[in-house]
C-alpha cells in the first residue's frame, strides 16, 4: 500500500516537473524568437540592399548603361526618359557593317515618308557586322518593314540596326565585339531589291548615318560625334521646311525660268549670219532649214557643202567622226 502511494507520488511530481519544464521551456522558445524577429528584418533589408547593389552592378555592366535607364528586347521606338542636351559618342574601335562601298538610298524623305537609315548594296549572304562592341538588344522578323533585323546597343551609347538580313547570326542578350558577323545581308521584308538598310539611334532618336560613317572610303567621320539635342531638332524642322518649299516656292519661280529658256537664244541662232556669209549659194537653205532628212546619193561631203559648212562642222554638230557612214533616212543637224 504505501509502495502504490509512493510510486503515485512519484508520478504526481514527475508530471509536476515535466510540466514546468515545457512551460520554461515554451516562454524560452518565444523570447528567441521574439528577439530573433528583429534580425530577420534586419537581414530581409540587407538582402534587399545586396540584391539592390547587384542589379546596378548588372546594370553597368549592360551596354549604354550611362544613358539608358531601361532595358527591352520589344521595339527600336523611342525611350520614355529625358533627353540630355548633349552626348558625345565614341566612335573609335569601330568595324564597317560591310565591306561594300555603294549607297543606294540615302538617309531622308523618300516616297512621302522619312526613310531613318541608308541602303547599301549587298548581295544575298553577305556577311554583315556589328559596327561597335555592345549587346544584342533586338532579333526579330518583321515582314512589312525591316523584315529579319537586328538591333544592338553600343557600349558608346549608340544603338544600331540592320535590317533586310537573310539570315540572323545572333540571339537576344548576346554580347557581340566590334566586326562580330551578326547577320547576312538579304531582301527580306519592304525590299526590292538585296541591300543592308543601316540606321544610327540614340535614345531612339534617328541620327543621319552618314555624319558619322563614311561607306565609299569605308572608315568613320572623326573619332568623336557629338549628339546635340537642339541641334537635331533644329535640323529636322530644316529638313522639312526645305521639303515644303519646292512645293510653294516653284510656282514663283516657274516665271524666272520661263524669260531664261525664251526663245533669246533661237534668234541668236538664226541671226548668227557668218554661215550664211560664207557661201552666198547656201543662203537660203542655211536660214531655213535645221535639219537634214539623208537620201540616197548623200554624203558627208554633200550635206555639208549644200547647206554651208565644213564635214567638220558637221560632224562636230551631230557628235559623229568624220569616218561615219550615214544611213538613208537619218535626220542630221544642221544648226
Amino acid at each position: 500500500m504505501n509502495l502504490t502511494l509512493k510510486i503515485k507520488g512519484f508520478k504526481k511530481f514527475a508530471l509536476t516537473v515535466i510540466t514546468a519544464l515545457v512551460a520554461t521551456t515554451s516562454v524560452s522558445a518565444q523570447d528567441r524568437m521574439a528577439a530573433i524577429a528583429p534580425s530577420d528584418v534586419k537581414m530581409k533589408a540587407v538582402d534587399t540592399l545586396m540584391l539592390h547593389k547587384l542589379r546596378q552592378r548588372e546594370n553597368a555592366g549592360t551596354a549604354g548603361a550611362n544613358l539608358y535607364e531601361e532595358w527591352s528586347n520589344s521595339s527600336v521606338g523611342k525611350y520614355n526618359q529625358a533627353i540630355p542636351e548633349t552626348y558625345t559618342v565614341d566612335l573609335r574601335h569601330f568595324a564597317m557593317p560591310t565591306k561594300n562601298r555603294m549607297v543606294t538610298s540615302p538617309y531622308g524623305r523618300r516616297w512621302g515618308r522619312m526613310h531613318k537609315g541608308i541602303d547599301v548594296k549587298v548581295y544575298i549572304g553577305d556577311t554583315i557586322v556589328s559596327a561597335f562592341e555592345g549587346k544584342v538588344r533586338i532579333v526579330k522578323y518583321e515582314p512589312n518593314g525591316y523584315g529579319n533585323y537586328v538591333v544592338i546597343r553600343h557600349n558608346n551609347g549608340l544603338e544600331t540596326v540592320y535590317g533586310h538580313l537573310s539570315k540572323h547570326l545572333v540571339v537576344e542578350n548576346q554580347k557581340v565585339r566590334a566586326g562580330q558577323p551578326i547577320g547576312l545581308g538579304g531582301n527580306t521584308g519592304r525590299s526590292t531589291g538585296s541591300h543592308l538598310h543601316f540606321e544610327t539611334r540614340l535614345l531612339g532618336i534617328a541620327i543621319n548615318p552618314a555624319f558619322m560613317f563614311d561607306f565609299p572610303n569605308q572608315d568613320v567621320k572623326a573619332d568623336k560625334y557629338v549628339f546635340r539635342r537642339s541641334e537635331h531638332v533644329a535640323q529636322a524642322g530644316t529638313t522639312q521646311k526645305a521639303a515644303q518649299k519646292p512645293a510653294t516656292v516653284a510656282k514663283p519661280a516657274a516665271p524666272a525660268a520661263k524669260p531664261a529658256a525664251v526663245p533669246a537664244p533661237a534668234p541668236q541662232k538664226t541671226v548668227a549670219a557668218p554661215r550664211p556669209v560664207e557661201t552666198a549659194s547656201a543662203k537660203p537653205v542655211a536660214a531655213a532649214q535645221n535639219t537634214w532628212l539623208v537620201k540616197r546619193g548623200d554624203t558627208l561631203y554633200s550635206i555639208a557643202t549644200k547647206n554651208g559648212m565644213t564635214v567638220e562642222q558637221l560632224c562636230r554638230k551631230n557628235g559623229i567622226p568624220t569616218s561615219y557612214t550615214i544611213q538613208i533616212g537619218e535626220v542630221l543637224k544642221l544648226n
